[in-house]
């Protein structure tokens, strides 16, 4: 063990210790001030359970939940020490009855129901007791519709327990899905480490998975992945900064920033009409509905207006437009896409979920962004951002610009058509307003995979096409030079798609395109988002959901009809045929 791990946790810390990361020696008092995080190296070193709520909970706002334990041994287990002995030993060691501490409190003002695991505790073990805090906790927060809370750390389930620890992971896990189906909010603090049926249980089945920097998750220990596969696992294996980039954690925060960062997403997606302001119609002329009052342009002029660099882009509107944002990362499977930008944030003071494809203004980040082609792992994480849009009845705000989804090898095996064809048939049923915004380019399915919306606008200088015009040109006129031709007969402006339908308005842009003026842009796209949620907010689910359906059901309806003069069964048919 290093010194920091042997110290005792009375406030009374050595003058001097060792940190356990860099092997400095580190000042007591300056570590203890720091949270136990080393100032040298940035080592988050353990906290005790009662530690942790009073770092995250408001100051006085802590209400414990009393765990009252039997003494079970349920196998009479007995290993190189009765289990019932090592537990007297944990109590006596800790002064807790268990390894998770409960308590009801607050964070910024928002309450929430919290509970903390201590790894001194028989290694944060999952036994009995422990899965019936953790699911009593989830029994408290749906009571009183609260948000929950967990903050783990734990080396997996109690062998001492057998099978009956197993039960505990289905038994959180059940627990978690009754607050989904109501719509209340489940964040997961993973601390270091996380392993075992913790971590496969309801450390990652939450909405939002936030992390300590370095903290270790994951379901097999590192030594025993070795010695299973026998290899050399890589550097930074199973860190959070590892999943982050692998698409489980969602965010990364250092210990100092929990509390601030924990409140904005709370108080976000807590559904309270005093957090909700009401609905602000804008004046007249935000947005344009009239084809007529936009000017005939060539469409491929259009095209290179859409395409440049300085337009503002997704991030850029979110800083421009949102308060409190917080980028969400990872599709919980593989991968973070860094071309698709989702999170939550307010708009007007109204908490939405914000979703866009994000380029960028130079070589090197359009590179690393992908140049705004989302993979799979890309529209996974949106339709994920989505769910968690309708659990907790937040309007989605989705903006648009890239040439289309990244069509590579690798898209390709993880299933580009698949991931695609989901997030249409999810955004055709999602119960809270969509509104969707062409910002630049509009390319083929993959923007539309982002725009089965209530509403759909455009920028003025914005394009929206079934395939590129140098793409058109290649096929259709054998030769790519003919793009601008196939811009034009393709009819990707604006105005033309207003005139056809396909989109509901347009956001006029300054003087000399968005990128000429990032600020002015932004102010155009606020007043045109504040119409189009001021017409949607108050609509309920069903009229929602119907009238989405009925538009894009309306697309092409009058180009044939399918007959059927098939006499169709009635439901006493239906029920003698089953007989």
């Amino acid at each position: 063990m290093t010194v920091t791990q042997e110290l005792d946790h009375d406030g009374l810390a050595p003058a001097w210790l060792l940190c356990g990361g860099c092997r400095k020696m580190v000042y007591g008092k300056r570590f203890a001030r720091a949270g136990r995080v080393c100032p040298e190296c940035g080592h988050h070193a353990a906290l005790t359970a009662a530690e942790r709520l009073d770092a995250l909970l408001d100051p006085g706002s802590a209400q414990p939940l009393e765990l009252v334990v039997s003494d079970s041994d349920p196998l009479g287990f007995t290993d190189t020490r009765p289990y019932a002995e090592r537990l007297v030993d944990a109590r006596d060691r800790t002064g807790l009855i268990e390894a998770v501490l409960c308590a009801r409190g607050r964070v910024d003002g928002t309450p929430v129901v919290v509970a903390a695991m201590d790894f001194r505790f028989l290694g944060g073990s999952l036994g009995s007791a422990v899965g019936e805090a953790i699911t009593g906790a989830c029994e408290v927060a749906l009571a009183e519709r609260t948000p929950l809370l967990l903050v783990t750390a734990s080396g997996g389930a109690r062998m001492q327990e057998g099978v009956l620890s197993l039960m505990q992971m289905a038994k959180t896990s059940q627990a978690l899905g009754q607050l989904d189906e109501a719509g209340l909010l489940t964040v997961s603090l993973v601390t270091d480490p996380t392993f075992g049926g913790v971590a496969a249980s309801f450390a990652t089945s939450t909405d939002l998975i936030i992390a300590e920097p370095a903290a270790r998750l994951g379901f097999a220990g590192p030594r025993v992945i070795e010695q299973t596969i026998k290899q050399t696992l890589p550097a930074g294996f199973q860190t959070a900064e590892f999943l982050l980039e692998h698409g489980i954690v969602d965010l990364i925060r250092p210990r100092a920033a929990l509390r601030a960062t924990l409140g904005r997403l709370l108080a976000i997606a807590t559904r309270r009409p005093e957090r909700v302001p009401p609905v602000q119609r804008p004046g007249p002329g935000a947005l344009i509905t009239d084809p007529q009052r936009l000017p005939e342009r060539s469409a491929w002029e259009c095209v290179r207006a859409a395409r440049k660099l300085d337009r503002p882009t997704t991030l850029d509107y979110a800083s421009l437009l949102l308060e409190d944002f917080h980028e969400l990362h990872g599709d919980r499977l593989s991968e973070d896409c860094p071309a698709l930008v989702a999170g939550l944030g307010r708009f007007e003071g109204r908490p939405v979920a914000l979703i866009g494809t994000q380029k960028g203004h130079t070589a090197d980040e359009l590179a690393r962004r992908n140049y705004g082609m989302p993979n799979p792992a890309g529209y996974r994480k949106a339709a994920r951002v989505m769910r968690l849009a309708a659990k907790l009845g937040l309007p989605v705000v989705t903006l648009i610009d890239t040439a289309g989804a990244y069509p590579g090898i690798e898209a390709e095996r993880r299933g580009q058509a698949v991931a695609i064809a989901e997030n249409l048939k999810l955004m055709a049923g999602l119960p809270v307003p969509v509104v969707a915004v062409v910002t630049g380019e509009g390319g083929s399915g993959g923007a539309l995979a982002l725009a089965f919306a209530d509403e759909v606008l455009m920028a003025e200088n914005a394009v929206y096409s079934v395939i590129s015009a140098e793409g058109c040109a290649a096929i259709l006129w054998k030769d790519p030079a003919a793009a601008p031709k196939a811009a034009e007969a393709l009819r990707v402006d604006a105005r033309s798609l207003l005139a056809q339908g396909v989109i509901d308005g347009v956001v006029p842009e300054p003087e000399g395109g968005a990128g000429a003026d990032h600020v002015r842009a932004a102010a155009a796209l606020r007043a045109a988002l504040a119409e189009s949620l001021a017409r949607l907010v108050p609509l309920d689910q069903m009229n929602l959901v119907t009238r989405r359906r009925a538009r894009f059901r309306a697309f092409g309806a009058d180009s044939s009809v399918l007959l059927d003069d098939a006499p169709h069964p009635t439901r006493t048919d239906d029920s003698e045929r089953a007989r």
